[in-house]
């Protein structure tokens, strides 16, 4: 009778320890390590868990990585590198739940966490924008525009049309900065006062409008820009 692969008790062992402490004694490789066992069921997976820590230096980055950052990495597969990325939509969903159907001014936070872990760590910038009803509960978020490293193309009349198509009554407008630095460039001071003329003179009011990098965000509102 073969005796079976060293790493087989270990993985009891660990799933054991995940399930005493939910997860909360495991070291950073070690959580890694779980997310790859079903991807990857006959072989020793630490070894992976720990070159993708030291490669991408966080657990945060390992999951914010894209597949193909993933694939770079020896013995990363696709299906590795799905069962990765999957983790991070399930935490983007958890966090949405969190606001969507809900009003959203009470519950600011929340949204700002949403945001920051949705598009905070994206290479390229997107514009987001959330619609409000009159009670300012969040009934939609959608993503407008995509762009490059530095500069998205927004189109105000086509925010407010839609914004009409839904029925909104207010908007927040979310976007990020892929260089890590929420400050709003003149452009995005521009686009938003634009934005927000056309918008009053439809009865549609814009809250706020947010960036968002990896670490932080910056609001209109609390500068004084809108």
């Amino acid at each position: 009778m073969s005796k079976a692969p060293h790493y087989t008790g270990h993985r009891q062992r660990l799933r054991e320890r995940f399930l005493k402490s939910k997860g909360r004694d495991l070291a950073d490789y070690e959580l890694i390590e779980l997310l790859l066992f079903a991807a990857s069921p006959r072989r020793d997976v630490k070894p992976l868990a720990k070159d993708l820590l030291n490669h991408f230096g966080s657990f945060g980055a390992v999951l914010n990585a894209d597949a193909a950052e993933l694939q770079k990495i020896n013995g990363m597969g696709e299906v590795a590198a799905v069962s990765l990325l999957a983790v991070r939509q399930a935490a983007e969903r958890l966090l949405q739940d969190d606001v969507l159907n809900r009003p959203v001014l009470s519950n600011w936070q929340s949204l700002m966490d949403y945001c920051r872990v949705s598009m905070g760590s994206n290479k390229t910038e997107q514009f987001r924008v959330l619609f409000l009803n009159r009670k300012n509960i969040l009934i939609a978020d959608e993503l407008q525009e995509e762009g490059t490293v530095d500069h998205t193309p927004v189109y105000p009349r086509k925010v407010i049309k839609r914004a009409l198509d839904l029925e909104a009554s207010a908007l927040i407008l979310v976007h990020n900065h892929p260089s890590g630095d929420p400050t709003p460039s003149q452009a995005d001071i521009d686009m938003t006062r634009e934005l927000q003329e056309v918008g009053e003179k439809l009865g549609i009011q814009l809250h706020d409008h947010v960036i968002v990098s990896k670490s932080e965000n910056s609001s209109f509102k609390t500068m004084g820009l809108l």
